[in-house]
């Protein structure tokens, strides 16, 4: 079955030119009706292209088609590999984080692509203009819906397919890898029988051959790597000996280059053949493609390496000239396993465990585990692949077990069941107890309860429900009305709006409640992150303790635990743009997360304190993004000023965007800019608010006994942008206000004869949604 007889106007849109059997037993459900699909089948079978058919339905149909990708790294490649979508005129998006989301392409593409986080964040503020586009969805395309057995990410892919099915009542077409209970999942997503297909073995194109083997586990973790390495290059030679080719997958991007290393010097103890060091034409052009040294050595050898951290030339590079044999040895990153199509004769999981950055040593997934597995055998070109899990003789019998029996889907929910459920209060789809039921019986959790009543306390599941509401009351997410009402308090909506989990709201709103009694610090604001519950796993190794405590020193942080007060002090040499060596590997990750919990917390003080609490917070966010110094964060709020242009025009002098808009462009060209930036800078700072206190009459003695009120007026000319002017006398508050400054601002200041000798007046304006360190002006008046 040609795919030009099929889809003619969307033949080019596929990378071949037949429908392979699998395909055309589900083609008819794709193509010929509307129903929803679920379809389970063993990797390399081909499940794309059943994705592509749904897809190129809905376009026929003047639709929009919504393509869930299971994990960030594989959204990029989709928009890649659908450029086929764009020759025929067909717009492809990938929507990604809030900053850099373009909501005119959005609402105008006909394919959108997205991660189930993104999806979440978005259906949650699907009322807003920005995120409107969510609810245009005609067709949605979940692919590796066995994603719901997650940790954390399976309740996040659940609750947001649940969501949006009530939102737009969008088609849903469901691939999976080979799972037991493909029934359950049809239940949940309404499939009916002639739409539900479980592909089996039968359907892989090449045989696979699995298995476990084990190696002796020491004390000295290092040494197990290696000892786990020799393990699978005895797995992995007998193929490479027939010029067949290994991919083994191991736990980390640095493990992928060390492992290589070794490896190369273990094949030449070996003495097997392998390499291309005898291709002139291949050597020459291997050395005018990869800047990577260690990266081009282990090429010639025959040897590689690919993970997230090379650039994306250099992966496709490797991709490539593995699929042409010229490498043949290559070492992975599982993310290879879900992403790219790279099968090998023969698969080796050198790694069951790997560290994360903020969940600490963890076990692969089984759903990683099958995955990479699956990688095994070339079709075309092998009769039957092999794939092995190394593993500690205390584990062998888990894989085992799932290599025989493979894995049912759970639902994970019941874990954070209260998150999820204020989400839902939050956006006002549940209003009372008999909402919440009705939302569960749309979840893959209910389903999954009545086929394992015992397991998931099914029974019980309202009375679970209710006390699942009444924590929600208690900890202040939640208000009930008298009518058994119930609705979502401020803290309850922002914590939705900032996906952030229950415990760090909850701190949160403790810091503004210290706020609103007295000032917090910066140190305040990164203590409160860093102990948040998003990182309540991260764990300091001991080679990493010594530069956390030269971090901290004169600190007291005796309160947090070592996770914590390495997370503080990732936060606090970011700040200052000196991260230590030993603390850069998960750097990184951190710093991500904890610039988007900062945003969150100054909107929380924002909303709870004011504009002066809430641009601390803005400043310590861009301090943690840029490493720029507390009195030069300023310059980081004009465009095109990154890390490097504010520390030098920093150390010129010009600590604040009035400075660099006082200098002009002939300032900045002494500065050190080029014409061209310069232009660029000015501009730039020219767009901000720039400000003029103007105190007018205001006396300089006022008798004891006498008081008068004065106007001081506050000029903006600069942009219009929301501020805050706080008056204070003598440390102490006298007014505020919260307003949006387009021009002048009128402040009336009561200037009164107190008991003390002097009384010193202070206008502080800030700006809540720029990192601009406040503008202040004081006045000192003596009392006769």
């Amino acid at each position: 079955m040609e795919v030009a007889e099929v889809l003619p106007e969307f033949a080019d849109a596929f990378a071949f030119e037949e429908f392979n059997r699998m395909q055309r037993e589900a083609l008819p459900a794709l193509l010929e009706s509307s129903e929803n699909v679920v379809a389970s089948a063993p990797t390399a079978s081909g499940k794309t292209a059943l994705a592509e058919l749904a897809i190129c339905k809905a376009l026929a149909d003047g639709g929009t088609a919504l393509f869930i990708a299971p994990m960030r790294a594989l959204t990029n490649e989709k928009e890649d590999d659908w450029d086929r979508f764009e020759a025929l005129d067909y717009s492809v998006y990938v929507v990604t984080g809030e900053r850099d989301l373009n909501p005119r392409r959005a609402r105008r593409a006909d394919i959108l692509v997205m991660t189930p986080e993104k999806l979440d964040s978005a259906t949650r503020k699907h009322d807003s203009r920005r995120y409107d586009f969510v609810t245009d969805i005609d067709v949605c395309v979940i692919d590796e819906v066995h994603l719901l057995d997650a940790d954390r990410r399976g309740s996040v892919l659940e609750v947001t397919i649940s969501r949006l099915r009530r939102l737009c009542a969008p088609r849903i077409v469901a691939l999976s890898a080979t799972m037991p209970n493909v029934d359950d999942v049809a239940a949940w997503l309404d499939a009916p029988e002639e739409a539900t297909f479980e592909f089996g073995d039968e359907y892989r194109p090449v045989d696979l051959k699995s298995g476990v083997r084990t190696y002796t586990h020491g004390d000295n973790a290092f040494a197990d790597k290696y000892r786990r390495l020799y393990r699978a290059l005895d797995l992995a030679e007998p193929h490479l000996r027939e010029d067949g080719q290994a991919l083994v997958f191991v736990s980390s991007r640095q493990d992928t280059v060390q492992a290589a290393k070794k490896a190369r010097d273990e094949i030449a103890e070996r003495d097997v053949s392998m390499g291309v060091r005898g291709d002139y034409d291949f050597h020459t052009d291997l050395k005018e493609a990869i800047d990577n040294d260690t990266l081009r050595q282990s090429i010639l050898d025959g040897v590689a390496f690919h993970h997230a951290g090379l650039s994306k030339e250099e992966r496709d590079l490797v991709e490539e000239w593995f699929k042409q044999g010229h490498i043949e040895l290559l070492f992975s990153t599982s993310t290879l396993a879900w992403g790219v199509n790279l099968p090998a004769r023969c698969v080796v999981i050198r790694d069951t465990k790997y560290h994360d950055p903020l969940e600490g040593e963890v076990d692969m997934s089984p759903l990683d585990v099958l995955q990479m597995l699956g990688r095994a055998g070339r079709p075309g070109y092998d009769d039957v692949g092999y794939g092995w899990v190394v593993c500690d003789s205390a584990e062998a019998d888990k894989y085992r077990r799932l290599l025989r029996d493979g894995k049912e889907i759970e639902s994970r929910l019941a874990e954070s069941l209260e998150t999820h459920l204020n989400a839902e209060i939050a956006m006002g789809t549940i209003t009372d107890l008999e909402d919440v039921m009705d939302w569960l019986e749309t979840t893959f959790y209910y389903v999954r309860g009545q086929s394992k009543p015992d397991e998931y306390d099914f029974p019980n599941l309202r009375e679970r429900v209710r006390d699942c509401l009444e924590g929600l009351v208690e900890r202040g997410f939640v208000e009930t009305g008298e009518d058994l009402s119930i609705e979502a308090t401020p803290l309850g909506v922002l914590t939705s709006k900032y996906y952030l989990r229950l415990d760090t709201a909850a701190r949160f709103a403790a810091l503004c409640d210290r706020a609103e009694s007295g000032p917090i610090t910066a140190g305040d604001v990164l203590e409160t992150v860093a102990t948040a519950e998003e990182f309540d796993s991260v764990s300091a190794r001991q080679d990493e303790r010594d530069a956390i405590s030269a971090v901290l020193v004169g600190e007291d942080t005796d309160d947090l635990d070592a996770g914590e007060r390495k997370v503080l002090a990732i936060l606090r040499s970011a700040a200052s743009g000196s991260t230590p060596a030993e603390l850069r590997s998960d750097a990184w990750a951190i710093r991500r997360n904890a610039t988007r919990l900062v945003s969150a917390l100054g909107a929380f003080l924002d909303r709870f304190v004011g504009p002066h609490a809430a641009n601390l917070a803005r400043r310590v966010e861009a301090r943690i993004e840029n490493g720029v110094a507390e009195d030069a964060v300023g310059l980081t709020a004009i465009d095109g000023v990154g890390p490097g242009r504010a520390s030098k025009l920093a150390k010129e002098g010009l600590s604040t965007p009035g400075d660099v808009d006082d200098a002009g462009l002939e300032g900045l060209i002494d500065a050190g800019l080029s014409e061209g930036v310069a232009e660029r800078v000015a501009e730039g700072a020219s767009s901000l608010p720039a400000l003029d206190i103007d105190w007018g009459q205001f006396p300089g003695t006022v008798a004891t006994g006498e008081n008068e009120v004065c106007d001081v007026t506050v000029r903006n000319v600069g942009e219009p942008a929301r501020a805050g002017i706080r008056v204070t006398v003598n440390g102490v508050e006298m007014t505020s206000s919260n307003t949006y400054l387009r021009d002048s601002e009128t402040v009336p200041v009561g200037v009164f004869g107190a008991d003390a000798e002097e009384l010193e007046f202070t206008v502080s304006v800030a700006f809540p949604e720029e990192p601009l360190v406040p503008i202040t002006a004081s006045r000192t008046v003596e009392v006769e």
